[in-house]
């Protein structure tokens, strides 16, 4: 007799294997993916405090230069009209006949707009990064040249020069403002622009000058910083007398016409 396999599944035995095989797990959906994170884009050199520091550098010493040759230039009323009115003509034909007059004073007046623009522009941005960085203030604050008088008053001093410029310009350059008015020979507009009537003007200028050698001492002393000369104590304070000394020198070479246009020693 033949025994008869039964291929015949019990259901009961098939309802506890399914309770307990293991359950599929199933992936749930994918959210779809979103835009890559941004990487900071790489910042160039004007990204850069350093970048900015050199730019103030460069630009300082374009101004330093050009305050130095002016103040000599202006020096030149004291031997006379000819010899001022000559130097002033000079300007204007610089490099003639090889080039139209006026061509290099064009270029110089264009380089230093850029100077005095791009010299604002880094030191505005560099003391906000300051600010950003070091959002709460010093509990105490320590004395030192950076944090000087100087310091507190580029703010305010950089408007009064800017005013300043923009005055002389109408003033001297154009004469606008001048009483003698633009066709006067420049040394006529200079005696004019600072007689007794106009000590405002003087006043002006006087205030003006020394914002000019705050700010010139200032920067000369953040210069010997950066090129780490301050660290002797010796040589700390002679780059202090140095920095105060040629700021005073060119103060008194600036004002020293007026002044004396003013008191009636240069007619």
């Amino acid at each position: 007799m033949t025994a008869t396999v039964d291929h015949s599944v019990d259901s009961a035995s098939v309802d506890r294997g399914s309770a307990t095989a293991p359950v599929p797990v199933h992936d749930a959906p994918r959210k779809p993916a979103g835009p890559a994170p941004r990487t900071p884009a790489r910042r160039g050199l004007l990204g850069t405090s350093a970048g900015r520091k050199a730019v103030m550098a460069v630009t300082g010493a374009v101004l330093v230069l050009f305050l130095i040759t002016h103040m000599l230039g202006n020096l030149k009323i004291f031997f006379g009209a000819d010899s001022f009115n000559h130097y002033a003509g000079w300007l204007r034909t610089v490099g003639s006949p090889a080039l139209p007059n006026r061509t290099v004073l064009t270029i110089t007046e264009i380089v230093l707009a850029l100077s005095v623009v791009l010299h604002m522009w880094a030191a505005v941005s560099l003391a906000r990064r300051a600010a950003k960085a070091r959002p709460v203030k010093y509990a105490a604050k320590r004395k030192s040249q950076a944090n000087g008088y100087a310091t507190h008053t580029m703010r305010y001093g950089g408007v009064i020069i800017l005013l300043f410029v923009i005055w002389h310009l109408l003033d001297m350059t154009f004469g606008t403002v001048n009483p003698e008015g633009g066709d006067a020979t420049p040394y006529a507009r200079m005696i004019a622009g600072f007689q007794p009537d106009r000590w405002w003007v003087a006043l002006f200028y006087l205030v003006a000058m020394v914002m000019v050698g705050l700010h010139l001492r200032h920067g000369l002393w953040s210069a010997f910083q950066s090129l780490g000369l301050t660290r002797r104590p010796r040589v700390r304070s002679t780059l202090q007398t140095t920095a105060v000394a040629v700021s005073a020198v060119l103060v008194l070479g600036f004002v020293s016409a007026p002044v004396c246009i003013l008191i009636g020693v240069v007619k």
